[in-house]
């Protein structure tokens, strides 16, 4: 997907709390070989590795505007890679911690996908794991509602985005099916206050919406945007928005 870092990093005081929930999961351990799956900017790749002193970590994604900014956020400890998750774990190369926050919900069939992620573990190392999932609000069912009416639906040729998220007690039976220990999985509503229903749908243009609007033919995109940022202002009058993101944290030792 085309990502915008500028636009994703407006709200990027929000979106590191579950990161810091995250980290305080993993077993810190001496020199850690590290892999970051969707690491984005790389500032919190950078966080990671500061928490794991004497370790290396490799962050990797398929999205090159997002590598640009990582850069800055290089150093003997910390490197990047531009490639997919699928692809990396393809290699089958192993790690002690491999680690993800906010990256995995873009991927499909998470039943069949953890495993293979889990195989990458090195006997004793953990998978730690941050994803949304707040598919069930309104922000995102709505863009489902809109793209599955005339005229969106034959311009996006009846595409629309299904969460691959599992509920939480089926992530904990994978992780126990494929030899997890120390199986920690739970979901939080991370509460974020938002100064009008334009700010939301400032948030939502960064994450839920790209899938749709890439697809779409530019004269036919900014009516979809339109009819969408309709119906979120209808639904959101008051100033400031409250909007409670719902995310599942989950660790396991192998």
């Amino acid at each position: 997907m085309a990502w915008n870092p500028d636009v994703y990093n407006k709200f990027k005081q929000e979106r590191f709390g579950p990161f810091y929930d995250l980290i305080q999961l993993i077993k810190v351990k001496p020199a850690l070989k590290v892999i970051d799956l969707g690491c984005g900017t790389g500032e919190l790749t950078r966080k990671l590795a500061d928490a794991l002193p004497g370790s290396t970590v490799l962050g990797i994604d398929s999205s090159q505007e997002m590598l640009n900014d990582a850069a800055e956020f290089q150093n003997e400890q910390v490197s990047f890679k531009k490639r997919s998750i699928e692809e990396q774990v393809a290699t089958g190369e192993k790690y002690d911690l491999i680690f993800s926050n906010a990256a995995i919900q873009w991927l499909g069939d998470h039943e069949n996908l953890y495993p293979k992620i889990i195989s990458c573990v090195k006997p004793g190392g953990q998978l730690v794991v941050q994803i949304p999932s707040n598919h069930r609000h309104f922000t995102h069912t709505s863009l489902i509602d809109i793209a599955t009416t005339p005229p969106f639906a034959a311009a996006l040729n009846g595409f629309i985005r299904v969460s691959p998220v599992l509920d939480i007690q089926k992530y904990g039976q994978l992780f126990f099916e494929h030899g997890g220990t120390d199986i920690t999985v739970y979901e939080k509503i991370y509460p974020h206050i938002l100064k009008d229903a334009d700010a939301l749908l400032e948030w939502v243009s960064g994450t839920a919406m790209i899938p749709y609007v890439e697809k779409l033919p530019e004269e036919i995109k900014q009516s979809f945007i339109a009819t969408y940022k309709e119906r979120v202002r209808k639904e959101f009058k008051e100033s400031p928005v409250f909007y409670p993101f719902k995310r599942t944290i989950m660790a396991a030792t192998f």
